[in-house]
């Protein structure tokens, strides 16, 4: 394995197939949102025949690189990782630049991405992503023989992956769009975000050396700069692009599936747009200590600016007494609280926008606000208060901001929570705080947020994903475009594959992985049964 070691000296062009590539449209920017000064050094952008150039190479690169043997496969994953650790304290340093995120939470986030490739690595080691099934003939078998049949599931093909604002590692260049689709043995074209281009150019000389290292077809990644709508609307048009895998706005989310559809040959859409997470305190929930319940709401809130997608945009407080008395405890917590930095100034305003347009709804009241930051892009955190009755009948109110802004809603009964939850839109999560003697009044929710929100918790914060094997973060729309799937932990790599059947195949003309030997030693379904790697009679002869 060889590890990059070097200061990346940054270019400001795309990387195109292991080439550094000077765009012909234009250029743009980073800039730090804590001064609003541009960054060095310009970026340049591509335009749609270079686009053309990074898909080519991509479906070039298909053929061998969805072939790979499972240790190369995986060992070309850990080396991503290593050259992204080898490069870690400028990564930082950059991000922070570019983002105004604090450094401690870059840090977990970096951990975070070299963490996940090395986890699709073990997937990729095991293979039982690959699904292979195997009916051995049965000739004798009437009134009809049954043929020899084997599948196996094979990628999709080049996968068009959009770098997100918030996460410029954990969802960005080698992010978990990237690592999953890699998994599968789909080359990547990944659009860069410009809110953070230094950053993602670091990122990409990590993988592209990696690709490098491992004898693998350059064509295998590449990253491009372009102008977002023009660019993201060609990888989406683009016939060598097989798949797409996108964290943003629902608007932008939508106007790619839209433009997938269109195509001659639809693909599939992978994006993750829009999610509010609402939260159900129980009565049981608010007889602790209410301050330091709502340190927690408020932590949980603020956190990263309220800049992530498993937000706590929505709380239900009971009414009463309790009630009242935790409000009064948010309002203490958020008294203390300041605005942190935001992602963009672009980002900062439509915050604001967000929180005086929330504010200006009829029956809608500020329960508590934080201090204006010490920037001009730090907008003061604010929890509003309403009732169900208005959150039924006004759908403002479920609009996401994306900030530190929450909606209090009032309830006076667990029949409230079940009305407003069928009402709700699709969600990331939802959380339930509550005790065992809770558990009848929640029992009736649980079917209803079952068909909501891809993620339901008990007793804790939506803010924090783990990355693993039972993790899903996903949900029905608007939260992503595809409830079956999820963008975290394995069953990502899913996303990027397809099965197919092998009928009467001469064991010689047959892939390894179905192949009578079983040469790759997968987990295997023979005949309705797992037969683990080892133990069939092949293994063992």
């Amino acid at each position: 394995m060889s590890v990059s070691t070097q200061t990346t000296v940054l270019s400001g062009h795309s990387i195109i197939a292991g080439r550094e590539t000077p765009g012909n449209a234009g250029t743009t920017r980073g800039i730090d949102p804590a001064t609003n000064a541009e960054l060095e050094p310009a970026y340049t952008l591509i335009d749609e025949a270079q686009l053309a150039e990074a898909t080519a190479a991509a479906e070039e690169a298909f053929e061998s690189f969805s072939a790979l043997d499972p240790e190369t496969h995986a060992g070309f994953l850990e080396t991503i990782a290593a050259n992204i650790e080898a490069v870690g304290p400028e990564l930082v340093d950059r991000a922070a630049t570019e983002t105004g995120l604090p450094k401690p939470r870059l840090q977990g986030e970096l951990a975070r991405t070299t963490g996940q490739l090395r986890l699709f690595a073990r997937v990729v080691r095991q293979g039982d992503h690959r699904g292979v099934r195997i009916e051995p003939p049965l000739p004798e078998r009437t009134p009809l023989p049954r043929p020899d049949l084997r599948q196996r599931k094979v990628p999709l093909g080049p996968v068009a992956v959009f770098g997100a604002s918030n996460f410029p590692f954990a969802f960005s260049t080698a992010g978990g769009d990237t690592a999953s689709a890699l998994a599968a043995g789909c080359p990547v074209i990944f659009k860069a975000h410009n809110a953070h281009p230094g950053t993602g150019e670091i990122v990409g000389h990590a993988l592209t050396e990696a690709v490098a290292a491992c004898g693998l077809h350059p064509g295998v990644f590449s990253l491009v700069y372009g102008p977002g709508a023009s660019i993201g609307q060609a990888l989406a048009k683009d016939p060598a692009v097989k798949a797409v895998g996108f964290t943003g706005s629902r608007g932008a989310g939508t106007a790619l599936m839209a433009t997938a559809a269109a195509r001659p040959e639809p693909i599939p859409v992978y994006a993750e747009m829009s999610s509010i997470n609402p939260v159900f305190l129980f009565d049981s929930a608010l007889r602790g200590d209410a301050d330091e319940f709502a340190r927690a709401y408020v932590t949980s809130l603020t956190g990263s600016s309220g800049q992530l997608c498993t937000n706590p945009g929505l709380l239900f407080v009971p009414a009463g007494e309790a009630g009242d008395a935790f409000l009064t405890a948010v309002d203490r917590a958020l008294a203390g609280a300041e605005g942190a930095t935001m992602l963009t100034p672009g980002i900062a305003r439509s915050c604001r926008d967000g929180i005086d347009a929330l504010g200006a709804q009829d029956g809608v009241e500020v329960v508590a606000r934080g201090k204006e930051g010490a920037t001009e892009n730090a907008p003061a955190p604010v929890v509003f208060g309403t009732q169900v009755p208005t959150f039924l009948s006004n759908p403002v109110l479920q609009e996401e901001i994306f900030g530190a802004s929450s909606l209090v809603i009032r309830y006076g009964s667990a029949d409230d929570l079940v009305v407003a939850a069928a009402r709700m839109e699709g969600q990331l999560t939802a959380s339930l705080f509550l005790s065992e003697k809770d558990l009848p009044t929640a029992a009736p929710l649980l079917p209803v947020l079952e068909r909501k929100v891809g993620r339901i918790l008990a007793n804790g914060w939506p803010t924090g994903v783990d990355v693993g094997d039972a993790m899903v973060h996903g949900g029905p729309f608007p939260a992503t475009s595809d409830s079956r799937t999820t963008s975290v932990g394995t069953l990502a790599i899913e996303r990027f594959l397809r099965p197919v059947a092998y009928q009467n195949i001469p064991d010689a003309l047959l892939p390894a992985p179905v192949q009578a030997a079983n040469p790759w030693h997968l987990n295997r379904r023979v005949d309705g049964r797992i037969e683990l790697a080892g133990d069939s009679a092949e293994d063992r002869a």
